[in-house]
């Protein structure tokens, strides 16, 4: 990954950063943020970052799971000038940002510092103007209410996002996958991949991948109908049921469903299959070495080229040019 000019610095310094603990904040997503940092100063042999968490007040601060971390500092007296900085903060803000964090952070920016969202850490920055202009993602469980109320921000729906001086992601295990994605950037994919290695990761998952939401989350407020449309293309990817049929099996018309997904997926059905085996060629293309040819097969095409061609239109690359990226 290429590292911003606000970030690039020569690969042998040492990283000051910044732990910013927010009372309900996800343990889980703290950990997966800070331990590949510690992992890689313990891989690498020598200290690469050096971390230091921070709270609003010099109190332990309470994670979502009732357990407590206490702070090395509190913000307020924070001189210290970190190389970047993580804000774990619960998925739904409870308030408003504490004066103290908001002045720091504003002047943090200004200087030029990363600043990274872990799980509602991203709504922190949002509401701080951080975002304006910015990529982002955080927990799917916020992003009707969160794009609402931030429409400056170009929210995604991916598992991480890194733009710029700004990194932010769906929390959990995302932070993790996101993290070792920095540290690539900062000392190479060498170290990264065993990082990797060490947590017994299948795969570092990239930024672009969607994150997996439930599909009666998505589909909350759609029909039933619809809802088994989409279970019946997840089942039958390898040989793909056309419009019609899958309009038989639901006991509606095909124009009935053609509605539906437009009403509700802003998609037509051949076009949102279509998606869905793409998707899932792009996962086996990264996770497996099966070759293009038996990938192409088992998401529906009848070709290697008619996959290409359809890979290539949707993702920007072919199936060739997405495993030598």
């Amino acid at each position: 990954m290429p590292e911003s000019s606000s970030t690039s610095r020569p690969a042998a310094l040492l990283r000051q950063v910044g732990i910013v603990m927010l009372p309900g904040f996800s343990l889980l997503a703290q950990a997966c943020a800070t331990e590949p940092l510690h992992v890689a100063n313990l891989l690498h042999g020598r200290t690469l970052y050096r971390l230091t968490s921070y709270a609003c007040d010099s109190e332990p601060v309470t994670s979502a799971s009732q357990q407590t971390l206490l702070p090395r500092a509190s913000i307020g007296e924070a001189e210290a000038h970190p190389d970047m900085v993580l804000i774990c903060a619960p998925a739904k803000l409870p308030g408003g940002i504490p004066e103290p964090l908001d002045m720091w952070l504003k002047r943090l920016s200004a200087s030029g510092v990363p600043l990274g969202g872990i799980g509602g850490g991203t709504e922190v920055l949002a509401r701080l103007g951080l975002l304006d202009g910015y990529n982002a993602t955080l927990p799917w469980q916020r992003f009707e209410a969160f794009a609402a109320a931030h429409p400056r921000v170009r929210m995604s729906e991916q598992l991480f996002e890194i733009d710029r001086d700004r990194f932010t992601c769906g929390g959990g295990t995302a932070a993790m996958d996101m993290m070792i994605t920095l540290v690539e950037g900062h000392h190479g994919p060498s170290l990264a991949a065993r990082i990797s290695e060490y947590f017994v990761m299948e795969r570092i998952r990239m930024g672009d991948e969607p994150q997996q939401i439930p599909l009666r989350s998505r589909l909350s407020h759609a029909p039933e109908s619809l809802v088994e449309a989409v279970q019946l293309m997840e089942a039958n990817i390898e040989e793909p049921l056309t419009t019609h049929e899958l309009a038989e099996h639901l006991g509606i018309s095909r124009r009935q469903l053609e509605r539906l997904f437009k009403k509700y997926l802003k998609s037509v059905p051949s076009r949102y299959y279509l998606d869905l085996r793409l998707q899932r060629a792009r996962r086996l293309l990264r996770e497996s070495d099966r070759p293009a040819g038996e990938i192409a097969l088992q998401t529906g095409f009848s070709s290697a080229a008619h996959f290409s061609t359809a890979y290539r239109n949707h993702f920007g690359m072919t199936p060739r040019e997405e495993r030598l990226g």
